[in-house]
Parts: structure tokens; sequence; C-alpha cells
């Protein structure tokens, strides 16, 4: 470098790294360095331990392995829920989360009894959907119970979901429709089948327009 005729790599491509530029021949996107900027020395965002996005909610964290560091939606528009079943129990779905092994966990889980836990900020990106698009764009609540029992999705669970989404709705300005909160199994490239054909979609969204009505 230095010798003419040749540019000078940007100090940020530099501190970047991991192939993001090629010296002489490539520039980083202005859309991938902003998705960035926070690795950048100095510029992390700070974070508190067991901080909420949903009042109520348990924090409870998922293993580190099963999401990724990210600053939505300033890095990726948040503009998708997806629900999910976990086909077990609600202690199933916390210990898969926390297992660094399995590969995935959604940020939110809700028991039949309505109560929310929280394992990943809505900020970061989580391993739920089974397609790095959807993730990125998107937070994946889970449930506990069974796609073939429609028993266990109880007037509590779907209280306590439509709440939860209605509020993740009015923060990234997410429409209520079957467009923007979709099931598990309309992602593109999922092998899953949840929340199943018991998922009652009718009493689901209006519940959210009406939690959605509510003083916070």
């Amino acid at each position: 470098m230095g010798s003419k005729g040749k540019k000078a790599v940007g100090r940020r491509a530099v501190l970047l790294g991991g192939g993001a530029a090629v010296v002489g021949t490539a520039v980083l996107a202005r859309e991938e360095l902003a998705r960035a900027w926070w690795r950048l020395p100095g510029t992390r965002r700070k974070r508190v331990e067991g901080e909420l996005d949903h009042a109520g909610a348990e924090w409870t964290s998922a293993s580190r392995a099963n999401w990724r560091r990210a600053d939505r939606p300033d890095d990726y528009t948040i503009d998708r829920i997806v629900i999910h079943v976990v086909q077990g129990s609600y202690a199933t779905a916390l210990r898969v989360f926390k297992n660094p092994g399995h590969g995935a966990a959604a940020h939110y889980v809700v028991r039949k009894d309505g109560h929310v836990a929280q394992m990943i900020r809505e900020l970061d990106v989580g391993f739920h959907a089974g397609n790095r698009d959807m993730n990125e764009r998107s937070i994946g609540i889970e449930h506990e119970g069974f796609v073939d029992r429609p028993k266990d999705f109880t007037a509590a669970m779907y209280e306590g979901s439509a709440r939860l989404a209605a509020g993740i709705c009015a923060r990234y300005g997410i429409p209520v429709d079957r467009e923007h909160i979709i099931g598990h199994v309309e992602v593109e490239g999922t092998d899953h089948t949840d929340p199943g054909p018991h998922w009652d979609w009718d009493r689901y969204l209006r519940l959210v327009r009406e939690a959605s009505k509510k003083p916070a």
C-alpha cells in the first residue's frame, strides 16, 4: 500500500476484516457496513443482563450459540412474527434453547397458562425459522404443546401470546394480518409443520387486534 496508483484501504474495512473487503478491488457495501457498525472498537452497544422487551415476561437466556448479536431494527427491519409450537412442554422448550448443541432458539416461549419467558432480546437475531432472511426480519414466539393436540392451545395461552404479539406489532409497526404474522410452516424452505391445523388463526388475530387497542 502507499505505492503510486493503488488506493489505500479504509480503516473500517481493515477493522471489519473477514473478507468484507478485498484490497484494490472490492468496497464494503454501505448496507453491510451499517449492519456491522457495532463490531468496531468502542461502538459495542451496551446491554443490560435480563432486560425485557415484553413487560411481565420472565428472563431466561438462550444459549449464545442459538442466536446472533444484532442491532435491530437499525440493521435489519423487523416486519414478521413467526408462530411456533415446540412439540413438547414449556420446560422442554427452555431446556433445548439453552442447549448450545441445539442450534436454534425463539425469542419467546409461551406456557399454557399464558406465562411468557423471554430468551433472546428482540434486537438480536434468533435462529428459529430455518431461513436466514426470515430470522433477520422476524421475532419468534414458541408455544408449548403438540400440533396434533388442540387441547394444548388454551384460552390463557392464546391471550398471553396475543398480548405479546400486539406489543411487538406496536413497537415495529407490523400490521396485524396473516401476511405479517405467520406460522413456521409458511417459512420458505422449512420442513416444519407447526403451529399445525388446530391453531385457530382467526381467534388469534382477533385477540391480537383487541390487545392492540388496550393501553400497554
